[in-house]
């Protein structure tokens, strides 16, 4: 029998692939979403996702950020500001990636074991990873519409979901947009991060804060290089995808390894 948090990640779920399936519909006959559905549908699997969630990642007083349970919360933060940020920015389209990518989260977080719990004192630090890592993840998204679309008018192919995208000059200053805010998100992090791990080697953190600086140095690079240089199009959107490949690294990769490969 399933538990009532089962059941609402269960319903969560459905709402996703419905919020999905309605968007692909839209899609194809040309046209944009509807607000008022998409946002009904959006706040209702938040809500039922963030009750299952109870049983998944808020355990023990603490959080589980085992590799398989902490990306439901990573979505569910990135879907939450999407929704608020969409009201006053041409966001929504990206709930297209969004939607699939949360679902198979909560399925791995449901159907996945292993316990990782992260105390009390850490959940500042974690929280603040995600909001880094999500509006990061949030423009890397807008990045790679941004490609599709630069290729489809490109190629003067400005039919189907092209018509509806905003232009491309506005899809590219809210890509810098969200940049920006990652950035300042990712350098507070690394900031905390050297006052709260007290010994980086012993904890297992350095490859982490190795790669988490890195990425920070591409981003830094690519601001710059926007700022004082006035790079965009496919040299804006290839160092975005580099610093989010790298920043990937910092977190995925570690935990495949500490968690999976070492045991």
């Amino acid at each position: 029998m399933l538990s009532i948090a089962s059941a609402a990640n269960f319903a969560a779920i459905a709402l996703y692939i419905a919020a999905t399936a309605y968007l692909i519909s839209e899609y194809k006959r040309q046209r944009a979403p509807r607000q008022r559905i998409l946002l009904g549908l959006t706040l209702v699997a938040l809500t039922l996702h963030g009750a299952g969630m109870q049983s998944t990642v808020f355990v023990d007083n603490g959080v589980n950020s085992s590799l398989f349970k902490l990306p439901t919360l990573f979505f569910w933060v990135i879907n939450l500001i999407v929704l608020i940020s969409g009201l006053r920015k041409p966001l929504y389209n990206l709930f297209i990636f969004l939607f699939p990518l949360t679902t198979a989260a909560i399925l791995a977080s449901h159907f996945s074991e292993g316990e990782l719990i992260s105390a009390t004192p850490l959940l500042g630090h974690i929280f603040l990873a995600i909001l880094a890592s999500g509006f990061l993840t949030i423009a890397t998204l807008q990045a790679l519409l941004l490609a599709f679309q630069n290729r489809q008018l490109k190629h003067k192919h400005a039919t189907g979901v092209i018509r509806v995208l905003p232009p491309l000059q506005t899809m590219e200053r809210l890509m810098f947009e969200l940049l920006w805010i990652g950035e300042i998100m990712l350098t507070l992090l690394i900031a905390s991060g050297l006052f709260i791990i007290d010994d980086i080697f012993a904890q297992q953190q350095a490859h982490t804060l190795a790669f988490s600086i890195l990425a920070w140095i591409v981003y830094a690079i690519l601001l710059a290089g926007r700022f004082r240089l006035g790079w965009r199009g496919n040299t804006a959107i290839r160092w975005t995808l580099g610093g989010y490949a790298i920043l990937m690294l910092a977190y995925m990769g570690t935990q495949l390894v500490y968690q999976v490969v070492l045991g």
